[in-house]
C-alpha cells in the first residue's frame, strides 16, 4: 500500500507529465506530425485522469476502465461538466485511430481542436486534483 506522501508525490508527477505533453503536442503540431500529436494529446489527458484516480484512491492502467470510472464518478454525478467526458472520449477514439489504423490522416484543424480541448481538460482536471491535495 502506498503512503499518503507517496500518493501525493505520484499525483504531482502525473500532473507534471500531463503538463509536459502539452509542449510535446505543440511541437509535434508545429512540425506537422499530426498522428504523434494526437497520441500526446490523449496521453496528456490520460495522465491527468491517473492523477485524479490516485487522488480518490482508484488505480488502474486500463484506459477504458479509467475513463469509465471518471464518467461514473464525475460526469454522471455532475461534479465535472459533461463536455469533459466528451473530450476524453474523443481524444481516446482519435488516438486509437492514429495508433492502429494504417491509412488514417489527421487534418491540422482536427488536431488543433483536440489540442485546445486537451489544454482546457488538463487545466480543469488539475484544478479538481489540486483543490483537495494537501
Amino acid at each position: 500500500m502506498i503512503s499518503k506522501e507517496g500518493r501525493d508525490e505520484l499525483i504531482k508527477l502525473r500532473l507534471e507529465q500531463a503538463r509536459e505533453t502539452i509542449s510535446d503536442a505543440e511541437i509535434l503540431i508545429q512540425f506537422k506530425k499530426f498522428r504523434s500529436a494526437v497520441n500526446r494529446i490523449y496521453y496528456g489527458m490520460f495522465y491527468c485522469l491517473l492523477a485524479l484516480g490516485l487522488k480518490h484512491e482508484f488505480e488502474t492502467s486500463k484506459h477504458q476502465q479509467l475513463i469509465g470510472w471518471f464518467n461514473k464518478n464525475f460526469i454522471h454525478t455532475k461534479k465535472i461538466d459533461e463536455k469533459y467526458g466528451q473530450m476524453i472520449r474523443d481524444a481516446f477514439r482519435e488516438r486509437q485511430k492514429g495508433d492502429y489504423e494504417v491509412y488514417i490522416q489527421f487534418s491540422k484543424e482536427e488536431v488543433e481542436q483536440l489540442f485546445e480541448d486537451m489544454k482546457v481538460f488538463v487545466t480543469e482536471i488539475e484544478n479538481h486534483v489540486l483543490n483537495d491535495l494537501s
